[in-house]
């Protein structure tokens, strides 16, 4: 008599079983060590220190410019728009201008006497940059261009709107470009970079660096000049002001002599 065959099959499933779910753990594993190679990097974003002068532009920003643009730049319907990639130069030219903060809405805002001074203004910037980059402002002197070559620049892509003595003009629907006279020489790059309110942007492919400091150099030339006639009109060069001179001369003198033979 020959005992019965022992039946193994239970015991092989069971240890395909086993190694089944090693191999199901030990993807898990591989799995949650490529994740962790790869989240230190967007962890590192979302931990990104800011810089010192952007933390105190974030407290200015928290009392003066969150309730128009949100608690994250990120702007509010009807009050303000966002400012994430709007870039420092942007903060700058608008606060060291005093358009902002704005005192009310408005089609085109004012310049007025700023609220911040210059370094707080820097402050702003660096973190609103922080948030969404953009376009900045360069360091250095801003006026190393050529006058010559920034007359010929600001004819062309500027004058029809702030006039040829840089004076401003009037736009339509009540709108209008500002005087650049009293602009510094990082409000008017910044304004060519950014394009606010109306103005269009002059990137640095409409104008290259180099050509924005030749603009700033000759209207910085120009608000230094001499008005050439001797009676500041808007300084529109000595043939027009001479002409401009005589013709008001010669009528008072021809209604004088009106005047005078009336009375004779």
């Amino acid at each position: 008599m020959t005992a019965a065959p022992v039946d193994r099959r239970p015991r092989r499933s069971l240890r395909q079983k086993l190694g089944t779910a090693a191999r199901l753990v030990a993807a898990l594993v591989l799995a949650g060590g490529v994740y962790t190679a790869f989240a230190p990097s967007s962890h590192a974003e979302d931990t990104k220190q800011l810089s010192v002068a952007a933390q105190k532009g974030q407290q200015l920003y928290n009392t003066s410019c969150i309730s128009c643009h949100g608690k994250n730049a990120e702007g509010v319907q009807d009050r303000g728009p966002s400012l994430v990639g709007v870039g420092s130069a942007a903060v700058e030219f608008q606060v060291t201008t005093g358009r902002m903060p704005m005192s009310r809405q408005e089609a085109q805002a004012e310049r007025k006497t700023p609220h911040f001074d210059d370094t707080q203004a820097k402050q702003l910037g660096a973190y609103i940059e922080s948030i969404g980059g953009g376009p900045q402002i360069p360091d250095g002197d801003l006026r190393k261009g050529d006058v010559a070559a920034g007359g010929e620049l600001y004819r062309v892509n500027c004058s029809s709107c702030h006039g040829f003595s840089a004076g401003g003009g009037a736009l339509s629907s009540g709108k209008y470009a500002p005087s650049l006279h009293p602009s510094t020489d990082r409000q008017i790059y910044a304004a060519m970079l950014t394009g606010p309110q109306n103005m269009p942007v002059f990137g640095d492919n409409e104008l290259t660096p180099q050509e924005k400091m030749d603009i700033i150099s000759y209207v910085q030339n120009m608000k230094s000049d001499q008005s050439p006639g001797g009676w500041d009109i808007g300084a529109i060069g000595p043939t027009t002001e001479g002409l401009a001179i005589f013709l008001i001369g010669i009528t008072a003198l021809l209604f004088a002599t009106l005047w005078i033979a009336g009375k004779s």
